[in-house]
């Protein structure tokens, strides 16, 4: 479970009409399969990377082939399960303008955006298979010593974006209530025509005369709007042209504008298509596809297929879905309870001492789970019950667990930190060294705030009960599974015994080990382990191959490039810059989840930031940081919503009152580390002089 296990706000799929048809069964019972298939090949690929360490350092004997094999596995799963993270509504959208709309309107918009979105995932998959086609034809092979042939792996990539093109299609068949089955056939008839078209097009379609455009795209677009007039009617059908041809109008137009003028525009549409509430990896895709087709010089639409190989193609990335198994494992083990027991026994007698050891218990289970959204729900349902039994203030008590919550992305390891480091090209194991002293900073601070809290008003956090020393000493067991996970984790790393992702392989049998141990490991909780892996994997990845293709827009149009100049050109100090950029990041935070803003920024704020002079590891700490914020800022706080959730009938409006402290600690954790960034390097700089 990762930050964007959850939608920013309440789940679409808990209010889609069920439209349900012989054709959404068979595709959900198909994406459900492929699903599980995934989840179960990322628990093979655990097994052979661990197998890798083991004949390496045990016996010597290194494989010629885990690699290799361990990255195809990563890359085709990833795509290959992205129909089914879109059928589990992972995919996220920005709901904040959605909601204040009626019921009727905003199904209208949810219908127009998933036909948005079933326009450029078709162009996605249909530029994919073009792109195998011609690898295939090329005879284009690998570098590793394997030399394969390039387009076996990347087969799977396009079966699974044709996938997830019928999953969209599927999501637009429920939303289309009350149509009768003449409608239904006869647009399932025009999508094969237009499937018909394309294939019959080949490798080369052809090129529209005096335009951008080629006549398979036309072939999609055309096809689109006319299942969407025939299964919602003409004003569907329009509003779906006004995003998609409007977009592409917007474009061209623009396409003899100046660079920030370009880059204006594909902000605006970008906001434009969220506002719609097109989800956001939809969008990123639809501006970096608009952006080849009409800002470039010559149309490179295949771009959106070599991104999408190219930029997941790294190994780098394979060590997320081990992490996220890792977390996965943890929170069925039962494990946190015993850990949450400890830190109240050690620290419950102090003031504030239950909210203490909330802070000490979530940063100890951030160290294992990788995700704030596993350490707020896990600690919320641990730790909020017994808080406020005891007589703690709700605003204390979901605050505190709201700001220990974040600590899962920036303590060791963190999703968020291994995404950054693969797209800039920053070592992993440096990063995750990197947070932790950050982290504890943040922890400490939380304590004072918490210590202040309960110093002014006493009664919002009574004392707890008294606990001997043999009492104390006996319940440090509850400790040894996390510290046999860190050590495993953290130990190989720093050690240079394994690389990020042996590290995490080595994690999740850890933690599947604990399952076991605590008698916990069924059938159902291995399948459910797995499944959220391949659908939280499949909608990090999806999205950083969509922002891919949006950055290359960017890097073409020299966007960076002439920001940096700009930001230059203005003198503006790095104080200055990295204030701009907290404030843009918390305003980002209100409505867009962390990883999807750090993904759709970060092709421009780190040739910034690193033109001032800072480290890219420091700014990797100090970004999951900003991003954090956004955790824990009203009104799409994703933690927010999270503890709601569990609360019962305590106001959002009390939670929010209780992070508010919390917010403010982040922003002079900020200030600090701005001031004295050697807090943020000097362990990195270590672990580097011990190698």
């Amino acid at each position: 479970m990762t930050e964007n296990a959850a939608p920013a706000v309440s789940p679409t799929a808990a209010v889609i009409p069920a439209a349900s048809s012989h054709l959404t069964r068979a595709l959900d019972w198909v994406s459900g399969a492929v699903g599980a298939f995934c989840g179960l090949a990322t628990l093979g690929m655990v097994l052979i990377i661990a197998y890798e360490v083991v004949c390496r350092y045990l016996f010597n004997n290194p494989t010629s082939w885990v690699t290799e094999y361990s990255l195809y596995i990563f890359v085709g799963t990833s795509f290959l399960g992205t129909a089914y993270a879109h059928l589990e509504d992972s995919h996220i959208r920005v709901e904040i303008l959605l909601n204040n709309l009626s019921g009727p309107m905003r199904h209208k918009f949810w219908q127009v955006s998933a036909w948005v979105g079933l326009m450029f995932v078709v162009v996605a998959s249909w530029q994919m298979i073009l792109f195998v086609g011609s690898e295939y034809e090329g005879g284009a092979r690998a570098w590793g010593l394997l030399a394969t042939p390039l387009w076996i792996p990347e087969t799977p990539v396009a079966v699974g974006l044709t996938l997830f093109a019928l999953a969209v299609l599927s999501e637009a068949r429920k939303l289309s209530p009350g149509i009768d089955s003449r409608r239904e056939l006869a647009g399932l008839a025009i999508l094969a025509a237009m499937v018909t078209a394309l294939l019959i097009m080949g490798l080369k379609p052809p090129s529209v005369a005096g335009t951008s455009l080629d006549w398979g795209t036309v072939s999609v677009v055309v096809a689109v709007l006319v299942v969407a007039w025939l299964w919602n009617g003409f004003y569907i059908a329009t509003g779906v042209a006004a995003l998609a041809v409007g977009g592409g109008l917007l474009f061209a137009w623009a396409a003899g504008f100046s660079t920030l003028a370009q880059g204006a525009v594909m902000a605006f549409y970008l906001l434009v298509l969220m506002a719609a509430g097109v989800r956001i990896a939809f969008s990123l895709g639809m501006i970096g596809a608009l952006g080849v087709l009409f800002l470039l010089p010559t149309p490179q639409l295949q771009v959106i297929a070599e991104r999408a190989w190219t930029n997941v193609n790294s190994f780098a990335f394979t060590a997320v879905p081990m992490f996220i198994l890792m977390g996965a494992f943890l929170l069925r083990s039962g494990v946190t309870s015993d850990l949450f027991g400890v830190m109240l026994k050690w620290l419950g007698r102090f003031p504030g001492g239950l909210a203490h050891a909330t802070v000490g218990a979530c940063g100890i289970f951030a160290a294992v789970s990788g995700s704030s959204l596993a350490t707020a729900a896990t600690m919320g349902m641990t730790a909020c019950p017994e808080m406020t039994q005891r007589g703690y203030s709700p605003r204390l008590t979901y605050g505190v667990v709201a700001a220990g919550g974040t600590l899962g992305i920036l303590i060791p390891p963190s999703i968020a930190m291994i995404i950054y480091g693969s797209l800039v090209g920053e070592p992993i194991s440096a990063l995750f060294i990197a947070g932790i002293l950050p982290g504890v900073f943040l922890m400490v601070s939380f304590m004072l705030v918490v210590f202040g809290w309960s110093y002014i008003w006493p009664s919002a956090a009574p004392r707890g009960a008294h606990y001997t020393w043999g009492q104390k000493l006996r319940s440090l067991t509850g400790v040894l599974p996390f510290l046999i996970l860190i050590v495993g984790v953290l130990g190989s790393l720093y050690l240079g015994v394994a690389t990020p992702t042996e590290a995490g392989a080595l994690g999740a049998l850890i933690a599947a080990g604990l399952c076991l141990y605590k008698k916990k490991m069924t059938l159902k909780v291995l399948m459910d382990s797995v499944k959220e892996t391949a659908q939280v994997t499949s909608f990090l990845i999806f999205i950083v191959a969509a922002a891919s293709v949006m950055g290359y827009a960017f890097d073409y149009i020299r966007l960076p490039k002439v920001l940096v100049e700009v930001m230059q050109g203005a003198d503006l100090t790095p104080g200055l810059v990295i204030t701009a950029l907290v404030i843009i990041y918390m305003i980002l935070g209100m409505f867009i989840d962390p990883v999807s803003m750090m993904l759709m920024t970060l092709s421009v704020s780190f040739p910034i930031v690193t033109a001032l002079g800072f480290h890219p590891i420091w700014f990797g700490v100090v970004l999951v940081m900003m991003i954090e914020i956004g955790l824990i800022t009203p009104p799409v706080g994703v933690i927010l919503f999270i503890l709601k959730g569990m609360s019962g009938n305590i106001p959002l409006k009390e939670i929010v009152y209780g992070v508010l402290p919390f917010v403010g600690v982040f922003l002079v954790n900020i200030v600090l580390f701005y001031f004295f960034p050697s807090l943020v390097m000097w362990l990195p700089s270590q672990m580097a002089g011990a190698q």
